[in-house]
């Protein structure tokens, strides 16, 4: 009737009103009333088939029937960018379904697959020419199709490819109706119509909702807690975990970076957060790791499925991940079974000398290896060392951005020492379970002599120093005027339990540790800014040049800014230390609903509130600004942050062990924790007793030990958990 137009969402063409926008777990709901019409979306994609679900329902809230359209509207890309694609794509109607379809028979990935746009009222009109729905140098704010009555009809080749479909309607007073539009992809053309038939249909739509929420609350159900603390309830009940499969394992993409490919490291520290909930998960990704090694021992950095193509790199921890990841999934869930799965490697010329890295598709070797031999490979790789000891930087460690410290294949890393300590020690147990006890001694000594190399050539003399460049130039130095302190050779010098007086009895100082993480207190928490800084000063006008981390701006991401993967390690050690107000205190600092308690606070930090954010800057006028949300490895770390480190959970095969480092001022928490099929409901106390001391009854039973064995028998069980703080 008047031609006006406005999206259900903010953009693309936003309304004059307000938008109420809600994220769940699997699905977004966009709710929008302007001219007394009102709209509700809900989107989603299907528990188990490639379709995304936009779910529109229209209600006429004025006293007279109006006459409406709704109409979707995608660009098609299938490939990596639009710019190099759109001239290859066909559009085309399908035969059987009536759904606009398109394929790129020029991708070199997915030549047969064949992608749809579809809505079930079969009055729809459609176009598939992005030209005619946009016009000419227009754009999605006003487009200018929706200037006209329907749609062309036009689809084929040669077009700036879209998909566009529109369905007019009426609704009289007070009638609501619901429109369902449907975006998919099938392997071939058969498969897609087959598709498009099955999931026709409102009835179809909502079970595949309901499918959705019952995964997400049956996996995010394995651990529910409940503590004082509702801000951290709320970001270790669901949406760590949430982050972790739906954007880190499923999508492997973010608003920053939309690649798709698997990081060697990246993925294999995601799923080892899975332990409590989806431990499956992480053997399968252990075997898919171990499937892009080398035969040399060294493995992929990043490669895209389903064809393998990625980087191979000269970086020193990749492949350590998976004996690091083997250990704790074989140590936890007591699966020595995987360590005998057969997997092949990979075969590809090797980096050239002085180069870091090189992007191809490596070949399939001949020889393949169990998965225990892969570990096995990639530590005996990774014991290369430099004049002091240490092991080799190659072209960067964790810290991609110092790629040039060892260029030349001479410099050293003692995070990396620190971090190869923890593998060895962690491996040896693994060997030793599997009977190879040669190789469980061999890992023993490799790490007694690395502990003994740390302590002489890694310590400045309050922390350790991060690493020697190729002609041994110190860097983490307090000689140095840039990067004098990095704090995650002082977090893994606790959590990799390597320092000289590094036990495990909380009573025992931890010597140099301790020392070394009261300069990261000191030196690196911006309590005023709610931010702990990865290294400090930032790299700008030295001499030194580790690498393309100096070309970001000095506190901004891994310059010296809050790298939040090296906030959380630090929030651990001093839990490790036992040193709760300082755990609790950077836990709070890094807990992203704390970002969100004020407009104030919003404004300054710009992210999701809900999700881990990579880094967040310390630099003015940015300060506090989040950066990178969702697509970080960081919230799998957050998430063993909480449940392990704080309130005190460790698995090991059939037995849940007990530790909690609380606040002082906590009377308690309590705990629901699933074992496969049997919920046990836990309740820990925190009472006038001898400090650290810990009881556990299982059922009303006392255990001899801070621990209790799990029965998978479907019954319930109650655990009462006391801790003992020190009389007054």
């Amino acid at each position: 009737e008047s031609g006006q137009v406005w999206s259900p969402t903010p953009l693309p063409a936003r309304g004059a009103n307000n938008y109420v926008c809600r994220h769940g777990f699997g699905y977004s709901v966009f709710e929008y009333s302007e001219n007394g019409i009102t709209s509700e979306l809900t989107i989603f994609v299907a528990a188990d088939a490639a379709i995304k679900f936009s779910v529109l329902k229209i209600r006429n809230d004025s006293e007279r029937p109006r006459k409406l359209s709704a109409t979707g509207y995608v660009e098609w890309v299938l490939g990596d960018l639009r710019q190099k694609t759109a001239q290859h794509i066909i559009t085309e109607i399908d035969p059987n379904t009536g759904a606009l379809c398109a394929r790129n028979p020029y991708s070199t990935e997915f030549p047969d697959s064949v992608a749809f746009f579809d809505v079930d009222d079969v009055l729809h009109t459609f176009s598939g020419d992005r030209r005619e729905f946009i016009g000419r140098n227009g754009t999605q704010q006003n487009p200018a199709a929706l200037r006209r009555l329907h749609l062309s009809g036009k689809v084929g080749a040669a077009l700036d490819p879209c998909a566009a479909l529109q369905v007019p309607f009426e609704l009289a007073a007070f009638e609501e109706r619901e429109i369902i539009f449907r975006l998919g992809i099938g392997s071939d053309a058969n498969s897609v119509s087959a598709l498009i038939q099955k999931f026709r249909g409102a009835t179809i739509a909502h079970a595949e909702l309901t499918a959705v929420e019952t995964y997400w609350q049956h996996t995010l159900g394995a651990v529910q807690i409940d503590t004082p603390d509702v801000a951290l309830n709320m970001l270790a009940n669901g949406w760590l975990m949430y982050q972790v499969i739906a954007c880190r394992l499923w999508a492997r993409s973010g608003y920053y970076q939309s690649g798709g490919a698997f990081g060697f490291r990246d993925q294999l520290q995601d799923a080892m957060a899975l332990i409590h909930t989806e431990p499956w998960r992480l053997r399968e990704h252990l075997l898919l790791c171990a499937s892009r090694q080398f035969i040399e021992g060294d493995v992929q950095h990043w490669w895209h499925p389903p064809s393998g193509r990625g980087v191979r790199t000269n970086c020193s921890d990749d492949y350590l991940w998976l004996p690091l990841a083997t250990c704790r999934y074989v140590l936890s869930t007591g699966d020595t079974g995987v360590l005998n799965e057969t997997v092949q490697f990979l075969s590809g010329r090797a980096v050239n000398e002085g180069d870091d890295s090189y992007y191809d598709l490596p070949s399939r070797a001949t020889e393949t290896a169990s998965l225990y031999q892969h570990c096995v490979r990639a530590i005996r790789h990774g014991l290369r060392f430099g004049t002091h000891g240490l092991p080799l930087i190659g072209s960067g460690d964790w810290n991609d951005g110092m790629n040039l410290v060892g260029i030349d294949g001479r410099g050293e890393s003692i995070w990396l020492g620190f971090f190869l300590c923890e593998v060895l020690t962690q491996f040896t147990k693994v060997a030793s379970l599997l009977g190879d006890a040669e190789f469980a001694a061999f890992c023993a000594t490799q790490s007694t002599q690395l502990r003994s190399n740390i302590e002489a050539e890694g310590w400045d003399g309050e922390w350790y120093r991060r690493a020697y460049f190729d002609d041994g130039t110190a860097l983490g130095s307090a000689a140095n005027d840039e990067c004098q302190i990095d704090s995650i050779s002082q977090s893994w010098s606790v959590l990799s339990r390597t320092s000289p007086h590094g036990v495990d009895n909380p009573d025992i100082d931890r010597g140099r540790s301790r020392q070394a993480m009261d300069a990261v207190y000191k030196r690196l928490v911006r309590r005023d800014a709610a931010l702990i800084q990865l290294l400090d000063p930032p790299f700008d006008h030295s001499s030194l040049n580790p690498g393309y981390i100096k070309g970001y701006v000095p506190g901004v991401r891994e310059n010296g800014g809050q790298y939040t993967h090296g906030a959380i390690w630090a929030a651990m050690a001093f839990a490790e230390l036992r040193d709760s107000e300082r755990a609790w205190e950077l836990m709070r600092m890094i807990n992203p609903v704390m970002h969100g308690s004020s407009a104030a606070a919003i404004t300054a930090y710009k992210a999701e509130p809900y999700v881990i954010s990579a880094d967040v800057y310390a630099v003015a006028p940015h300060i506090g600004r989040a950066g990178w949300s969702w697509y970080t490895g960081s919230a799998g770390w957050m998430y063993r942050l909480i449940i392990e480190s704080l309130l005190g959970l460790r698995l090991e095969v059939d037995k849940l062990y007990f530790a909690p480092c609380l606040p002082r001022d906590w009377p308690g928490f309590t705990m629901q924790y699933r074992y496969r099929a049997t919920l046990y409901s836990i309740e820990v106390l925190q009472v006038p007793a001898p400090l650290h001391e810990i009881h556990v009854s299982l059922d009303g039973r006392e255990r001899q030990e801070p621990m209790f064995i799990l029965v998978d028998d479907a019954q319930p069980h109650s655990v009462t958990v006391t801790i003992g703080l020190a009389r007054a």
